[in-house]
């Protein structure tokens, strides 16, 4: 790994430890993945480092931050140590009640913003209907939604393993999404658990999670709104948990292109183009 400066002018910033494909990246103990020429990986470490001289909140249980090259879009992961999530519920997904719930949560939590002077936010509704892939024990969906006419778009991944979900968000442009899609898809083909912690070598006596498939859903509306391009805090209702979970909305994804611009704006100890 080369080691760079956070800011890119000088040394007094946090160090990077910046992995330049292809490359076999390691997730702590959790997971891998592999990843080709053309995309650069910083554990989490450098990634919790980095969002922090962003000034963006770190839930402190980031593996890592990959992106292409050109910057125009990245992907972090984070693990949740929640146990091992039962799928029992990947026939009863409703796309349409779970959207209402998260309507309904979204219209509370707008009195709140619009009492600290924020402009509401409206969930316009699905880019990608929650769905869960029974081979991979993959959980996905897209939100779309507007906040002040600008178009948002929160797109989640979850890695469903024997110790708990691998939360993967993916930070783009929305209007970028479709292209991007079987870019990213394809990325995660080479993401695979440690030995050992796989969702198929489940055994009795493991940990169990408290809530399912449909729960990952809402309170992943909550955990990825922190990587989306809002502006302002807003409150999100987890409705598994009945309960207002506060998070920090951030413009994760012209950030990072703006600071990895200062990187690696010119060839340099890991010989990248911008």
């Amino acid at each position: 790994m080369a080691l760079l400066p956070a800011t890119g002018a000088d040394d007094s910033g946090p160090k990077l430890n910046v992995l330049t494909g292809p490359a076999k990246a390691v997730l702590e103990s959790v997971a891998q993945i592999d990843f080709p020429a053309g995309y650069t990986f910083i554990d989490g470490k450098s990634t919790r480092a980095l969002m922090k001289a962003l000034g963006e909140p770190s839930s402190g249980h980031e593996l890592g931050l990959l992106s292409p090259t050109n910057r125009e879009w990245s992907v972090i992961f984070e693990f949740s140590n929640i146990g091992y999530v039962k799928d029992d519920e990947k026939d009863k997904l409703d796309p349409d009640k779970l959207l209402e719930s998260i309507k309904r949560g979204t219209a509370e939590a707008n009195k709140e913003r619009m009492r600290a002077g924020h402009r509401p936010l409206e969930v316009v509704g699905w880019e990608i209907p929650p769905k869960y892939d029974t081979a991979t024990h993959n959980l996905e969906w897209a939100i779309r939604a507007t906040s002040d006419d600008r178009p948002i778009l929160n797109y989640n991944t979850r890695l469903l393993g024997r110790k708990g979900v691998m939360e993967v968000v993916l930070i783009i442009e929305p209007d970028k999404l479709q292209a991007t899609l079987p870019v990213f898809r394809q990325l995660l083909t080479g993401y695979s658990f440690q030995s050992g912690q796989n969702y198929a070598e489940f055994r009795p006596g493991d940990k169990v999670a408290k809530y399912g498939l449909a729960a990952l859903v809402l309170g992943g509306t909550a955990v990825g709104a922190a990587k989306l391009g809002l502006l302002g805090p807003v409150l999100l209702f987890f409705k598994k948990a009945w309960k207002l979970v506060v998070v920090a909305i951030v413009a994760l994804a012209a950030s990072f292109k703006k600071l990895f611009g200062k990187l690696f704006g010119h060839k340099g100890e890991s010989g990248m183009n911008q």
